[in-house]
């Protein structure tokens, strides 16, 4: 699968905004990626996983024994990923402002894990997710999301593989370029609620 029928397959979902938005990230973009939009379409999802799992196949030599994701819009295609890849799927959850495993979900030691992320723009949370893991004893081999906003510049300290890596503009609220500083900012992400 391409990054223009990755693109596609998120127009079609209507997931492609353009206004102003505040992401997850603290930082202001033109562009949003609503990928509940994509994932409320169970056969859609399955088709960008399947992409993505055979990224995983072709790129990633562990055998991996679990994928972890971080909650909440990585759930989704943790889940699928999981299913494409038949391995468990855990998420990590914030619990006082970090995120943990919980609901019983265990690793072993040095147990390797991929980490599935929906979209990475800064990589905060795919480090936040990563430490959790290897703070309940595995070892993340991989990361992996749908569209890394960061164009490659993200650094999350393990290979991150996506279906697209777009190069989408996005700025700290003290530097807004003039035509956003027109615009309402909206937050459509999930940092904060889980």
């Amino acid at each position: 699968m391409t990054p223009d029928q990755v693109l596609a397959e998120f127009k079609k979902a209507g997931a492609l905004l353009e206004g102003h938005f505040v992401l997850s990230s603290g930082l202001h973009s033109d562009v949003f990626l609503q990928k509940a939009l994509v994932f409320r379409d169970p056969a859609r999802t399955a088709k960008l996983c399947k992409a993505l799992a055979a990224k995983v196949r072709k790129e990633v030599k562990a055998k991996l024994t679990a994928i972890v994701s971080p909650a909440i819009g990585g759930i989704v295609p943790g889940y699928e990923m999981a299913r494409q890849l038949k391995v468990p799927a855990m998420y990590v959850e914030r619990e006082e402002g970090k995120f943990r495993l919980r609901r019983g979900f265990k690793l072993s030691k040095g147990e390797p894990v991929l980490m599935v992320e929906d979209i990475v723009t800064t990589g905060l949370s795919s480090r936040e997710c990563l430490e959790a893991i290897r703070e309940a004893g595995g070892k993340p081999v991989a990361a992996v999301c749908l569209i890394d906003r960061s164009g490659g510049k993200a650094k999350i300290g393990v290979p991150l593989i996506s279906l697209a890596a777009l190069d989408i503009p996005a700025w700290p609220a003290d530097n807004l370029p003039p035509h956003l500083k027109k615009i309402p900012a909206v937050k459509p992400g999930s940092r904060g609620l889980a």
